[in-house]
């Protein structure tokens, strides 16, 4: 009969600190720390799942029990504790599951067991995991025992929530923090399984399944397992990618490359192919996200250290990074995500990501013609003028360049109204029609052949010819009647209501006609009145204006020498007790309904 099988996670469980994978400066701690003599009554180990928690916890607990420790810190495994230990018979090591033992009657029984003291060795240690799970309750029982234990007992919390622990539990702990395995020492310690299982599996298909345990130890055993057992001992990159519903990065490198060049049609049939393999687009969009993030962080050796693969993949991603601006990767990543983030609410999910792709694939392509498109702003093209003013002038010169090089200077200019009379030095030619149209459909002079020319500043001369063109508005002076005053003044109170002040004020000073049809006044009770609508006089004005159509109107405002009885705007609260004061029934309905004013 066979040897009976047992999974990897179980059979390459780490039984030294030696052997725990990528916790090296955590495990040293606590060999130290066993070394001295320096244990602290309670610990808590935190993390991430399949990561080492409990597993370095049974180590501790062997270790600190040990009768003859190895010079290095770790267990003998020949005393009889050890030998206990290991066959999972040693009464010094209590284990409690939190998540189905979370109430306050478990955690009483364990109170209870902390007051035996071991029969052999030094120390009862106490195991609890997910220790996240205990009940309110179940901690408050648990507190007193955990800040003053019996000098025999040492407790191991173990929990992947270290938030929903409760501030008093994390005080009385020492807490280690296990981090994440990385995926070099994962694949290292695949290789090292394959060794020991004789099974033969390519370097990218190990780094495929360490990337899918995501820093789990545990996880990446099981998925091995599974993967062996589908290919019978020969694991393939491909393999890997079929068992495990992976998307092969080539995919994402073809895509990116139909973003250098701007085939749409080509990204859309390449997204087409990984519908057809059953992939969820959303896990694309993701995943495409998660290639792109890869690209920007190869792009600089600084940061290439964040790509957690093999060296031969991370060369493949610095190849075509080399070929991407950083903008690029900045305004791909917000598409990918913005993809993302409306993924659930659109009504066709296929249309938003391939717009997702046509714009990434416009991202290289659009810039680069940008500039055939669009004519540049400062050369306009402008009918021809008198000759350019003085104190534009450069000094005068012969022609010593081609006039083609020089489109500039022939350039007519148009003439400032007040600008000053021109020298007579030079007259320009006339212009005559190009014989190929220039890109911003500006002619080309003709050459002046020994004629003096006038140099002038480009940028300036730009900004002079500009001004011109900017035809000023014709002022208003159509006439109105007081009449019409009046019913556009409402207007403004009744379109805006949110300014309270303003509009109760112009709701009873109503303006009065001045010395002349178009000029009005304005007469409010105060001066804090006064200055209230002199900071909203010009919108009002302007409102007026135009609902009068004439721009000659002007309105003061001025302080009433008399008194004049104007209401009072109230605050709710003030309202409340004007209504309190005349209806003696409303103050019983507050009462009796317990109301009141914040």
């Amino acid at each position: 009969m066979s040897e009976k099988y047992i999974v990897s996670a179980r059979k390459y469980r780490p039984s030294t600190f030696r052997s725990v994978v990528g916790q090296q400066s955590l495990t040293h701690t606590l060999k130290t720390a066993i070394a001295s003599g320096r244990l602290a009554h309670a610990y808590l180990f935190c993390g991430p799942r399949g990561v080492g928690k409990t597993t370095c916890a049974r180590i501790f607990a062997k270790t600190i029990n040990c009768e003859h420790p190895t010079p290095d810190g770790e267990a003998c495994n020949e005393c009889p504790s050890c030998k206990a230990f290991n066959e999972q018979r040693s009464y010094n090591i209590n284990e409690l599951d939190a998540a189905s033992n979370n109430s306050v009657d478990n955690i009483r029984d364990l109170t209870e067991q902390v007051r035996i003291p071991p029969q052999t060795g030094r120390y009862r240690v106490f195991i609890i995991d997910e220790v996240h799970m205990l009940s309110q309750a179940a901690f408050n029982a648990f507190l007193k025992t955990l800040e003053e234990p019996p000098e025999y007992a040492i407790f191991i919390l173990a929990t992947t929530e270290k938030q929903k622990i409760i501030p008093t539990i994390l005080s009385r702990c020492q807490i280690y923090d296990f981090a994440r395995i990385t995926v070099p020492d994962i694949v290292q310690q695949l290789q090292y399984v394959c060794e020991q299982e004789g099974v033969e599996a390519e370097p990218a298909a190990l780094n495929v399944i360490a990337q899918k345990a995501d820093g789990a130890m545990r996880d990446a055993l099981s998925i091995f397992d599974q993967v062996a057992a589908s290919t019978q001992g020969h694991i393939t990159y491909q393999s890997a990618l079929d068992n495990l519903n992976v998307l092969d990065y080539d995919y994402y490198f073809r895509l990116v490359e139909t973003f250098l060049t701007g085939d749409v049609m080509q990204a859309l049939l390449i997204y087409k192919e990984i519908r057809d393999k059953g992939f969820d687009s959303q896990f694309f969009i993701n995943g495409l996200a998660q290639h792109l993030r890869d690209l920007m962080v190869a792009s600089t050796p600084q940061t290439r250290k964040l790509l957690e693969m093999n060296d031969e993949v991370a060369q493949q991603y610095g190849t075509q990074s080399a070929k991407l601006a950083p903008q690029f990767y900045y305004r791909a990543l917000d598409l990918c995500n913005t993809c993302d983030l409306n993924y659930r609410n659109a009504s066709s999910k296929q249309l938003l990501v391939e717009l997702t792709l046509v714009k990434l694939c416009q991202l290289v392509v659009a810039p680069q013609q940008q500039p055939s498109q669009q004519p540049p702003i400062k050369k306009i093209a402008t009918a021809p003028a008198a000759p350019q003013p003085q104190q534009q002038a450069a000094p005068q010169r012969p022609q010593a360049a081609v006039p083609s090089q020089q489109p500039q200077a022939a350039a007519p200019r148009p003439q400032s109204a007040a600008a000053p009379q021109p020298q007579a030095v030079a007259k320009p030619a006339p212009v005559a029609p190009p014989q190929a149209a220039a890109p911003t459909g500006r002619p080309a002079p003709r050459s002046l052949g020994n004629a003096p020319r006038i140099m002038v500043n480009v940028t300036n001369a730009d900004n002079a010819a500009a001004k011109p063109q900017v035809a000023a508005t014709p002022q208003r002076t159509q006439a109105f009647t007081a009449e019409q005053l009046t019913a556009a003044w409402h207007d403004y109170i009744e379109e805006h209501p949110q300014e309270r002040a303003l509009v109760t004020t112009m709701s009873y000073a109503q303006p009065q006609r001045g010395d002349s049809d178009e000029h009005y006044v304005m007469i409010v009770g105060s001066p804090t009145e006064q200055k209230h609508v002199e900071e909203h006089k010009q919108a009002v004005v302007s409102f007026l204006c135009d609902a009068l159509k004439n721009d000659r109107l002007a309105l003061d405002v001025k302080v009433s020498e008399t008194p004049i009885d104007t209401p009072k705007i109230l605050s709710p609260r003030e309202v409340v007790e004007e209504i309190k004061q005349h209806n003696s029934g409303f103050n019983q309905f507050l009462k009796d309904f317990n109301l009141g004013l914040a």
